[in-house]
């Protein structure tokens, strides 16, 4: 029996091994991860470690959960893409046994049974081989570490949110993993103690966490130190990123030319993800939001459950993720292929602003800026059509921001800095006006945002997403175009 357990188990390690093939190879190198760790060492002052930990397992309904997606600062530093795990950078060489180290890596063990169900794990043997780090350990070492975070001028870490759930039968989950930190770095006495269970203060008091010993814990200057980092793209980064909004632009062609009034909002979003998938996007950037007429004055509308699109505008904002980069690009057209004479007048409005605010997008401006030039052009614009009153009138037919980075998260981090060479941002500004507003009815239910993904150069704005039409009239000629789709028709389902 012991035999063919054995053997069991050395099956399943080599089926998981081979269902390992024939994988995408332009993910980013063990190298640039390396290189972003040590250049977050440069930045962390003398005597300070820095912890982080990878995202939480998301539960969807019962036993299902959603597809993980790691952490965004956690990928970036490793390249790991598992749950489970702890990062651990020292800004000096430590030593211990007489082994010298500025990093130590605890990732979730391999486990023959469970890689059958949810997936093949790296392992540490993995992670050495593949990510390239020297001091990796099963996740459960964490748990009885030697790390003296006491001894630390600063102990580096984002505050936790409490969003994830704990698996009672595994000892090294994220749970187990923050709670041990917590103890180890005297967390609950930092924040007042009353939130730590009894189990946790005996542990504290078995550690020698006493009110008077507690790491100097530091939960703001990490995320700012990140933001530094990953608002200037690499060279690497920026080919990964590109193809992200070259597929999302792809995306918008092809829903140009298959548009037609009978659609329903979710076909809609169907093509557009499916143009994704065939591109090797692995998932979308955030949830596809696609709002014909009102619906489009919804800012973040994710139903997409309207069934005929008719003769309304259609806002589509959507974004393909690519090895972890997302792009954001949305184009609003007329599910007719012709813009309506009022249609049109909103259209351009923005249009033209958004041209202003992409000649705004330049070194050393800021969001300030491109939000400024943009909203002068909507604002008189507005007022000439008798939309608003006056040209300074404080209104919601624009209510969000201009520009944003992207990067690793859509709205991607970054410490507020003026514009740099090598930042992407998006330039996004929208006219809405919903039903029932203070102006005249032939205006209700246009809603319009044209939104493009903006490399900062030394040379000026390079527009990332370019190869889906802006113009209205280039779009209604796109629009025109036959498309691979108008022939694809599925035999309807009785009711």
């Amino acid at each position: 029996m012991k035999y063919l357990s054995a053997l069991l188990f050395s099956l399943l390690f080599t089926f998981s091994a081979i269902a390992q093939k024939d994988l995408p190879t332009d993910y980013l190198s063990s190298d640039f991860h390396k290189e972003r760790r040590d250049l977050l060492r440069s930045k962390m002052a003398k005597n300070t470690v820095a912890v982080f930990f990878a995202n939480a397992v998301r539960n969807r309904a019962n036993d299902v959960d959603y597809v993980y997606h790691q952490d965004p600062n956690f990928y970036y530093l490793t390249g790991y893409k598992e749950p489970h795990a702890v990062l651990i950078l020292f800004s000096d060489m430590q030593e211990n046994e007489g082994k010298k180290y500025n990093e130590l890596l605890y990732v979730q063990e391999r486990n023959a049974r469970a890689e059958m169900w949810t997936g093949y794990r790296l392992g540490v043997e993995g992670v050495k081989e593949k990510l390239g780090f020297d001091m990796v350990f099963n996740g459960k070492e964490f748990l009885n570490s030697d790390i003296n975070f006491m001894t630390f001028n600063n102990v580096m870490f984002d505050d936790f949110k409490d969003d994830f759930r704990d698996n009672k039968r595994d000892s090294a989950d994220l749970a187990s993993l923050i709670e041990s930190f917590k103890t180890q770095v005297g967390y609950y006495i930092e924040k007042g103690a009353p939130q730590a269970t009894e189990k946790m203060r005996l542990e504290m008091a078995k550690e020698g966490a006493i009110e008077t010993q507690r790491a100097k814990i530091d939960t703001q200057t990490l995320s700012t130190l990140m933001g530094s980092l990953r608002q200037i793209k690499t060279p690497e980064e920026m080919k990964l990123l590109t193809k992200a909004v070259r597929i999302s632009a792809m995306g918008q062609v092809e829903i140009m030319k298959a548009m037609k009034p009978n659609m329903s909002e979710t076909e809609i979003q169907g093509i557009h993800e499916y143009v994704y998938k065939k591109y090797g996007s692995e998932y979308e950037g955030y949830p596809s939001i696609v709002g014909a007429g009102n619906n489009g004055c919804v800012l973040h509308y994710v139903e997409n459950n309207k069934t005929h699109v008719e003769g309304d505008l259609v806002l589509m904002d959507l974004g393909a993720e690519y090895h972890g980069y997302t792009a954001d690009v949305t184009r609003t057209i007329p599910a007719s292929g012709t813009f309506s004479p009022e249609q049109k007048l909103i259209y351009d409005i923005v249009y033209d602003a958004q041209n202003a605010g992409i000649e705004a997008a330049i070194i050393g401006n800021t969001g300030a800026d491109t939000d400024a030039a943009g909203r002068k052009i909507i604002n008189k614009r507005l007022f000439e059509l008798g939309i608003i009153k006056s040209e300074n009138e404080r209104h919601l037919y624009f209510p969000h921001g201009t520009s944003h980075h992207i990067g690793l998260d859509v709205h991607d981090l970054n410490d507020r800095s003026p514009y740099q060479a090598n930042m992407v941002i998006t330039v996004e500004p929208g006219i809405y006006i919903p039903e029932g507003s203070p102006c005249d009815e032939k205006w209700w239910g246009i809603a319009v945002r044209i939104e493009d993904d903006i490399l900062i150069t030394e040379n000026g704005p390079i527009n990332l997403s370019a190869e889906a039409p802006r113009k209205s009239s280039e779009i209604e000629a796109l629009m025109k175009q036959k498309s691979a789709l108008d022939d694809f028709v599925l035999p309807k389902l009785d009711d």
